[in-house]
């Protein structure tokens, strides 16, 4: 889920598993920088959010918005939206569209394993950035309600940036959502 500026160490584990998918929460460049250099070494499959395409073609102009070179995206392999699963192992990953953030942001359930991965849409006590290109306030304000706040209450949310929290937790203490 989202090889971000982390490619070598993710590459450095993933040699011991069998890569199937990349999968991607959103298209921000501190979420999909490493995506090339992890697809190439581990024949991966690239899987985004339709609504995150443009977002994910124009990583050449995000990275030089702000300094960085990171060449060429590697090609989209296959998009998703919501409630469509994905399998690996014994486990199921539920897309849970969660716009706001971007328009294709997404979350990422493992039911059997009470956990949600939130990307930049829930944070503790935090909300993701809207001030980016495609961000919208009361889309993810409404995503989160209606998408994550929907959860059990005792679901563990595992977000792309800080310390993991749980839908319970958020529903009573983010400022942002009461």
């Amino acid at each position: 889920i989202d090889p971000g500026d982390d490619a070598d160490k993710i590459i450095e584990i993933a040699k011991d598993f069998k890569v199937r998918y990349l999968v991607h929460t959103h298209c921000h460049l501190d979420h999909i920088s490493g995506t090339r250099k992890v697809a190439d070494a581990t024949g991966a499959k690239v899987l985004i959010h339709e609504q995150d395409r443009p977002l994910y073609e124009n990583l050449p102009e995000q990275a030089r918005a702000f300094g960085w070179d990171v060449g060429d995206p590697a090609p989209i392999d296959e998009t998703f939206t919501d409630s469509d699963v994905i399998r690996f192992g014994k486990h199921e990953l539920e897309i849970l569209h969660t716009p706001g953030h971007t328009p294709g942001s997404c979350c990422f359930r493992v039911a059997d394993q009470g956990l949600v991965f939130s990307g930049d849409t829930l944070f503790q006590r935090s909300i993701g950035r809207t001030d980016l290109w495609g961000g919208n306030y009361e889309q993810e304000l409404e995503s989160i309600r209606s998408k994550l706040f929907s959860l059990d209450p005792d679901t563990l949310v595992h977000p792309g940036h800080g310390p993991d929290t749980r839908i319970r937790e958020e529903k009573e203490q983010n400022p942002f959502l009461q």
